[in-house]
């Protein structure tokens, strides 16, 4: 009886300690590849991300564990970050941002699910096979820039009806042939000559702003890409100075003091990617998810830069504002 009663309690006391050096449950590793620099408080689209992840019970360091890789600008960086992520067999990689950062991380694996937040067109791109069935690993948003290309040009000419020149900075590297495409199509027809000026890099760009100065085009644009964001503000302060109006691809730039600009509403964007992650780490296959495409798109206009450039917005552009910056 005495060693039963000592089998007993030794049972209760290891029993404790027996269950609690049992390995934790392997959560989930999602790989985020970005180009532009990570702050310390999320951005908006990272928020959006992460609020969107959270809804739906995925929380960063408890449910799931989010590995960051931000190229700070060097787009050269990015094969090696991909290829980084790749070698810890990360579950996921969310590429986070136009162009670059998902070449990089397709180029870097063909069997880790890849969810894309802003692609221009994945399909002419080559990157999926169709919307409706993508095929592959990667699925995710499009931002279906190319047709809004012409759009822009339109707006623009309806507030400044003189506008005959524009010039379109583009990155070649970064920047979609099909939104430059589209925009020529949309020049002649509005009876607007376009001139190309190819930002690559910040030399690029003042040697560009340098030749704007001389020419002073009746209007500019700029091609979004992840990397241009980091140029909105010397854009725009060198247009308002130079009194040349602008329309651009995020609303980033008509925040910075850019005239207008005309895009998909990115921060929902990023929102709705979630729903890739948590449908693939349930075990949906990526190639299985249609891609989806944005249903919103803003027209945010800058009031303050309309009245530095002595414009008036017209009423029937001003109603369809989504955001008017006094």
């Amino acid at each position: 009886m005495i060693g039963l009663a000592v089998v007993l309690a030794l049972s209760l006391i290891l029993g404790p300690l027996a269950a609690d050096a049992q390995p934790r449950a392997r959560i989930p590793q999602l790989g985020y590849l970005v180009l532009a620099p990570l702050s310390e408080s999320p951005s908006p689209e990272r928020a959006a991300f992460l609020a969107g992840l959270g809804g739906l019970g995925w929380i960063d360091g408890k449910s799931i564990a989010i590995v960051y890789r931000s190229a700070k600008w060097n787009v050269e960086l990015l094969d090696d970050l991909a290829e980084e992520l790749v070698g810890m067999k990360v579950d996921i990689i969310v590429a986070a941002g136009a162009g670059a950062p998902l070449r990089a991380a397709q180029q870097a694996t063909r069997t880790i699910p890849i969810v894309m937040v802003s692609s221009a067109d994945p399909v002419a791109e080559r990157i999926v096979a169709s919307l409706a069935r993508p095929g592959g690993n990667v699925t995710g948003m499009s931002r279906m820039t190319p047709e809004l290309g012409s759009k822009r040009l339109e707006l623009l000419k309806e507030v400044v009806p003189r506008v005959a020149r524009v010039t379109v900075m583009w990155n070649p590297a970064t920047s979609n042939d099909l939104e430059l495409q589209a925009t020529r199509a949309a020049a002649r027809p509005l009876g607007i000559t376009l001139k190309l000026m190819e930002v690559k890099n910040a030399d690029d760009l003042a040697r560009g702003l340098a030749v704007l100065e001389k020419e002073r085009p009746d209007g500019l644009t700029m091609f979004f890409d992840a990397k241009s964001t980091g140029y909105r503000a010397l854009v725009a302060d060198f247009a308002k100075k130079h009194k040349i109006p602008t329309i651009f691809g995020a609303k980033e730039f008509a925040q910075a003091g850019g005239l207008m600009s005309y895009a998909p509403d990115v921060v929902e964007s990023f929102r709705r990617s979630a729903t890739y992650v948590d449908k693939i780490l349930k075990g949906a296959k990526p190639g299985d998810l249609p891609i989806e495409q944005p249903t919103k798109f803003e027209l945010v206009i800058n009031l303050k830069t309309a009245k530095v450039l002595g414009l008036t917005i017209p009423p029937s552009v001003l109603v369809r504002a989504d955001e008017v910056i006094e």
